[in-house]
């Protein structure tokens, strides 16, 4: 188990109840611990592939048990339609309730688009992306019903910037970032937040990309305070993405620049619209289509076209 929370937030999410995917190892398993020290009684998901070694979900919960928390282990895939409907009505039998939702698990693919294949594309979008949506799709009822629900969503900078040979992973990636802003809107009035965290740490999956002396600077452990405060009534933000690792964490934004004229050549108005300033975030895409109409006092000056 981690250790005892500072005493400020020790059993800050007493009575709560979360789901955490892919808890087995890893992040999602620092999650799982880390909401238990402070009080959460926790799902702990990871899918049992092979049934003759003992389940890494069980060994989380074992964990949880022995030290006095609460757990109940579920070892179904989450890319499986039935999954999300299945880890709620689990949470709502064993604890009587459901407040956050923690969609950690997904799969990695480093493979070029010309050696890639629609099938393994798709294999890809099922875990990373429907695998959340399943159950968040499956537990939004539910959360909104709640005082205070919340979900979070694992994404990754890959789906921010993307990266050479990741166009299935940062694909679903990405689109993980469209649902969460989409669903920030919906949320707000039932007090249903939702955000994203593109963390940084060493695990199983990130073991092959990077050096012994990355992985010692990247403890999952030191993600799992954002994620419990992401999951918890003390959260007061929605549609946000936090990119966060080795202590560290810093926010991410979709932004876009000021209009800039499109007259004249069009390669110049292309270059400049890249470097015009200020650049702002905005709550929706209502907001953004105002700001670029209306709300601008000016358009960049066509002399500027250089």
């Amino acid at each position: 188990m981690p250790a005892e929370p500072p005493a400020e937030t020790a059993k800050d999410l007493a009575g709560r109840v979360a789901i955490v995917t892919g808890a087995g190892k890893g992040l999602g398993r620092a999650y799982a611990l880390d909401l238990a020290v402070r009080g959460a009684a926790v799902v702990v998901n990871n899918r049992w592939t092979d049934r003759s070694q003992p389940s890494s979900a069980d060994d989380v919960v074992a964990e949880i048990q022995a030290s006095g928390g609460r757990a109940v282990a579920n070892y179904d895939p989450a890319e499986a339609p039935e999954t999300g409907e299945a880890l709620v009505a689990q949470a709502l039998a064993a604890f009587g309730r459901l407040d956050a939702v923690i969609a950690n698990a997904g799969v990695p693919e480093t493979r070029r688009l010309h050696r890639q294949t629609l099938a393994s594309f798709r294999g890809v979008f099922d875990i990373n992306f429907f695998g959340t949506f399943h159950l968040v799709l499956a537990a939004w009822p539910v959360l909104s019903q709640a005082p205070a629900g919340r979900i979070v969503v694992s994404t990754s900078s890959a789906g921010l910037h993307g990266g050479d040979g990741m166009a299935a992973y940062a694909s679903s990636k990405a689109a993980l970032i469209g649902l969460v802003r989409g669903l920030a809107v919906e949320g707000r009035p039932r007090n249903l937040l939702i955000n994203a965290i593109a963390p940084y740490a060493a695990t199983p999956m990130t073991a092959p990309f990077v050096t012994p002396e990355q992985a010692a600077r990247m403890d999952p452990e030191a993600v799992a305070p954002l994620v419990a405060w992401l999951a918890g009534e003390a959260c007061d933000v929605s549609g946000q993405t936090f990119v966060v690792g080795g202590g560290r964490l810093r926010a991410a934004f979709a932004v876009e620049g000021p209009p800039v004229a499109l007259e004249g050549p069009v390669g110049a108005a292309a270059h400049l619209a890249l470097t015009a300033e200020p650049r702002e975030a905005y709550a929706d895409s209502h907001q953004a289509f105002a700001a670029f109409m209306d709300r601008r006092r000016a358009l960049v000056a066509d002399d500027e076209l250089v």
